[in-house]
């Protein structure tokens, strides 16, 4: 019963995000929206570049799809609710997203295109950017939990959420993780307006809409740890555990998406400059905050 609830949760969650990135993009809010995208691609041909690595062409959008569902398997949706309970969950999620990296590389680097391969070196320039910005803040939360299952992370919260008790690694997370999404401000990677698509232009039909599922999975994957992280998970007055899982879950994709379209996009160098300059010393200033609240105020 409980596989049959997380199915259900990830396909209506990656519906509603695929429905609310149209809604940010396109001002239009229309339910049936990525389901009308979805029969659009299936009807168009699959091109295959002339001199194309067919191997990194074909696995890139797939192998991008299959790191953002590792990456949930360790995400609560309810206590018992869980795809695989590990004791390192939160290293895990990391260590699985870590592969979005090679998938954009690989499909940016398979069709033998300028766009493409443009798009993928620009989300390498992005992980170098935000890599330590995801790692640091992931570690003050398991310092208050005193453990790196995501399940004792949130039982962690029970009197005072992490947004609260350590807000400054919370805006460090939610920067890292949009950037690790490339959703606006950081799409530069895919970005439409100067690169007609980026790291998914050389790509049609049903080969597109694997890579598109790939990132709506991958957005609902970062939402989710930010829930799970500084959120309290699960927590919540009244209604199941499930739904408020996935009513905070639904709501920070919601943020995400549509809050970052207000902002003007930032270049990989200057992404570099604000992490390596301005990013990691309060990251560390974060966990050196942390350590003295979690021995003098252990909430």
């Amino acid at each position: 019963m409980s596989t049959v609830i997380l199915l259900l949760s990830l396909a209506l969650g990656t519906y509603v995000v695929a429905v609310l990135e149209q809604w940010a993009s396109t001002n239009r809010l229309r339910l049936a929206g990525p389901v009308i995208s979805a029969l659009r691609l299936l009807g168009q041909e699959n091109i295959l570049p002339r001199k194309s690595d067919r191997l990194f062409f074909e696995v890139g959008p797939v192998l991008l799809l299959i790191a953002a569902l590792l990456s949930l398997a360790i995400i609560p949706l309810a206590p018992g609710l869980i795809a695989t309970d590990l004791a390192t969950g939160a290293l895990f999620f990391n260590a699985a997203l870590a592969y979005v990296l090679v998938a954009m590389i690989m499909a940016g680097w398979g069709p033998d295109g300028a766009y493409g391969m443009i798009g993928g070196w620009r989300f390498l320039g992005q992980l170098i950017a935000y890599a330590m910005l995801v790692v640091m803040p992931i570690t003050t939360v398991a310092m208050r939990a005193e453990s790196l299952s995501t399940i004792d992370i949130v039982t962690s919260q029970e009197m005072l959420w992490n947004i609260a008790y350590q807000p400054l690694g919370f805006a460090l997370f939610v920067f890292a993780g949009m950037a690790m999404a490339f959703v606006p401000p950081f799409d530069l990677p895919v970005a439409t307006g100067e690169l007609a698509g980026g790291v998914e232009a050389e790509y049609t039909g049903a080969r597109r809409i694997v890579f598109r599922l790939g990132r709506m999975v991958l957005i609902l994957s970062v939402s989710s740890a930010i829930v799970v992280f500084y959120l309290g998970g699960w927590l919540g007055p009244w209604l199941p555990a499930w739904a408020w899982s996935m009513i905070k879950i639904l709501s920070v994709a919601a943020l995400m998406l549509l809050g970052g379209r207000m902002l003007p996009r930032i270049r990989e160098a200057t992404l570099l400059a604000w992490c390596w300059k301005l990013g990691i010393p309060l990251a560390l200033a974060n966990i050196f905050l942390v350590g003295i609240l979690v021995l003098v105020v252990p909430l």
